[in-house]
């Protein structure tokens, strides 16, 4: 099995310091924590308000697909997760 199809199998959710919300003022997605908070940009926003712990990766990527009827964007969510993970806003 590839690293892919594993890590597509995890439900990633926003991790518990974390809190994810529209903010009207910025006209983004924000991840508020308790130092402060994180402007995403569009992508980032969209990909981590499907980031409920039930989803699983694989179908975040289709809904994403489906929703901006792109396709194989598999590799820029991957890599967008691993980082996410990484910064400890992403618990999979």
């Amino acid at each position: 099995m590839s690293k892919g199809s594993v890590l597509h199998a995890h439900q990633p959710k926003i991790a518990r310091l974390y809190r994810l919300q529209w903010e009207e003022a910025q006209q983004a997605h924000v991840l508020l924590f308790p130092e402060g908070l994180v402007k995403l940009n569009a992508s980032a926003g969209e990909i981590l308000r499907r980031c409920d712990g039930v989803r699983t990766t694989a179908e975040i990527i289709a809904e994403l697909e489906i929703a901006f009827a792109a396709k194989n964007l598999a590799p820029d969510v991957d890599a967008f997760l691993e980082q996410a993970v990484a910064k400890g806003w992403v618990e999979s």
